[in-house]
């Protein structure tokens, strides 16, 4: 997948991408990333790229031209079906099932805004969607930018050692995930469970399902909500809600 990101700040880009899954991604060939500064593409000496805003106020907003010359350019360098994304505050939520469908997609250009944020009318008359990572503000789109990118390139072929390590994290199965383990075997009087170490599978599995659907029903129940439940999945719901409660007056009593 190709993936251009107009940003005032490449160096930004670039560093982060260069360690750990998005290294050896982008080493492997399965993503390739190319950012574009607006900057690059005004004339003047000072290489404006924002001016106050219209109607008052603080702050400065990024100009239409040289972020809409820098769009086109990268627009041009990647395949003519690639959408091109503004990612702010107000966008739709970006979350795993939209990672999921973006990954098919031939490309993708990202617009990290700045500032105040950026003239409406390059929204209007230049951008396809727009994506928000969360209810917060930040400084600027750049590490919104990356988290899209993370979030997609991980499920491409040849980005993770295993198919099965994508299939099996938080919100594959609109789920979080269950608590993971290693050695050694016991921590300051704490065990690994020991059906993790029983090596049967359909037990583990079994285990693996109810502590992902108790700990979505205590973390994320909107999440479960939203999914619903199978007959056998509602059981293991139970079972799970049984023994936190027991768990729970246990640590009441201790102290």
């Amino acid at each position: 997948m190709r993936i251009a990101v107009v940003t005032l700040f490449p160096l930004m880009i670039r560093e982060a991408l260069r360690f750990g899954v998005m290294g050896r991604a982008i080493e492997r060939g399965a993503v390739a990333v190319e950012c574009f500064d607006p900057r690059d593409h005004v004339s003047d000496v000072h290489r404006t790229v924002d001016d106050r805003p219209y109607g008052g106020g603080p702050g400065m907003v990024l100009k239409y031209e040289p972020l809409c010359r820098a769009l086109r350019a990268a627009s041009l360098a990647l395949p003519p079906a690639s959408r091109r994304v503004y990612l702010a505050a107000d966008g739709r939520p970006f979350d795993q099932a939209k990672a999921r469908s973006v990954a098919a997609w031939p490309g993708l250009v990202l617009i990290a805004g700045r500032y105040e944020g950026v003239d409406e009318r390059l929204i209007e008359g230049e951008v396809d969607e727009a994506w928000s990572i969360g209810d917060y503000i930040l400084s600027g789109g750049e590490l919104p930018a990356l988290v899209v990118i993370d979030a997609i390139a991980r499920l491409l072929p040849g980005t993770l050692g295993s198919a099965e390590s994508a299939e099996q994290e938080s919100f594959s199965d609109g789920l979080l995930d269950w608590p993971h383990y290693t050695r050694p075997p016991l921590v300051d009087a704490r065990a690994v469970p020991a059906v993790l170490a029983s090596g049967d599978h359909a037990a583990i599995r079994r285990w693996r399902l109810r502590e992902a659907l108790g700990r979505t029903w205590l973390r994320r129940p909107d999440l479960l909500a939203q999914r619903g439940m199978s007959a056998a999945e509602a059981v293991l719901l139970e079972e799970f809600k049984g023994e936190h409660a027991l768990r729970a007056r246990s640590e009441r009593a201790k102290s």
